[in-house]
């Protein structure tokens, strides 16, 4: 996906759009259009998930992506692109089924290792993706990588389709077809069933707020960069090295917070991934020099790196192995619509209390969100 995603600017030039503002306006929706949709149907397919099986939503996903993104080749106009970035996103969500195929299959006491194993092969792609776009884009053209990525898919929906295993007995119970009404009904049950745990709701939260630390100041790291270096020559170095550097400890660091989570509880690592993270968040509102800066976005990376396997860690917990589908999907669609507003919303914040201000802001709600969950971990 990364290897396309950051150059929808590129292909909407090729489709005759000019005006920087329409590229810029266009680039962004497309961008989000699919997380947005993702994050409201991942709870939906996750619970389907768990009633016919984890195996074929993993295939459904993929076979959707090689469709939906192959079709994006011959898009002639932007509001087919983001159509066809809609109905990706609503289709082809993969982590959540992909992780709860694989949970369900592994022990208890090894879910968080699982969970940040999977979760580092995807930060990887993320890492290595758009290098792969940018060195195949002006060898190919940009808009056949559409097609590369689409075939990669149908390639891993075989994989998964002849090799792995599934037991059924970690299943639902599969009801009568009854009609779109009933099922519908019986899909929300699952998911309420699924929000009753105090645990999971209070990690929701955390999920969520770290997530949106991370999208809220992403797109104004530049500019904070630019009030801390005079030297224009300078604002690409210092901005990539907080975006590479915090991005390669992430990937990294994951799972070794799934071994800490399986060691210590999924719960208590939840609770110390957002006080760190609030600190680090603090620590960029405060940076008098670029230094600091680089420094407090790295020990971001670690801290909130704990956010992934460690809220799959104690969803898989906290329900019954036949509903872990439904609640990786809310896992999932909570962290893929946080990603959809947060970029947004840190945009609108700083034209209103500042770049610092932003900063300020987020680590000041994700404190409170540590509390939260400390506080619903002594209740319990």
């Amino acid at each position: 996906m990364m290897s396309f995603l950051p150059y929808f600017p590129t292909h909407l030039e090729a489709l005759d759009m000019t005006d920087r503002n329409d590229i810029a306006l266009w680039a962004g929706l497309c961008y989000g259009a699919a997380p947005f949709s993702a994050a409201l149907t991942s709870p939906l397919w996750g619970a389907l998930g768990d009633r016919m099986g984890r195996k074929i939503m993993v295939v459904r996903s993929m076979l959707a992506i090689t469709l939906f993104v192959g079709l994006m080749k011959w898009t002639s106009g932007p509001w087919e692109l983001l159509i066809l970035r809609i109905l990706q996103g609503s289709l082809s969500g993969f982590a959540a089924p992909s992780l709860t195929l694989v949970s369900v299959s592994v022990p208890p006491e090894d879910q968080g290792r699982v969970a940040g194993s999977l979760q580092t092969a995807m930060a990887a792609g993320t890492v290595l993706g758009p290098v792969f776009g940018a060195a195949l884009g002006p060898w190919i053209g940009y808009d056949n990588i559409f097609l590369v990525v689409a075939g990669l898919a149908l390639v891993s929906a075989v994989l998964v389709m002849l090799w792995a295993q599934e037991d059924a007995t970690h299943r639902g119970e599969r009801q009568p077809w009854r009609g779109p009404a009933v099922a519908w009904q019986s899909l929300r049950v699952d998911l309420a069933a699924t929000l009753q745990s105090p645990k999971l709701r209070a990690s929701l939260a955390i999920v969520f707020f770290v997530q949106f630390g991370l999208g809220a100041t992403n797109p104004i790291l530049e500019l904070h960069v630019r009030d801390l270096v005079a030297d224009p020559l300078q604002w690409p170095f210092w901005t990539s090295m907080l975006f590479s550097g915090s991005a390669l400890l992430h990937m990294l660091a994951m799972p070794a917070w799934g071994k800490w989570g399986d060691r210590h509880g999924h719960a208590q690592a939840l609770v110390l991934c957002a006080a760190l993270s609030a600190v680090a968040l603090f620590a960029h509102a405060l940076a008098p020099v670029v230094v600091a800066l680089v420094v407090a976005r790295l020990v971001f990376g670690v801290t909130m790196a704990a956010s992934a396997p460690c809220s799959f860690g104690l969803a898989a917990a906290e329900v019954p192995v036949e509903r872990r589908g439904g609640a990786f999907g809310i896992v999932f669609g909570v962290r893929t619509m946080s990603i959809a507003l947060s970029s947004i919303a840190g945009g609108w914040a700083s034209t209103h209390i500042g770049i610092r201000g932003v900063f300020a802001v987020t680590g000041a709600v994700l404190l409170y969100s540590a509390w939260s969950m400390r506080r619903t971990l002594r209740a319990a």
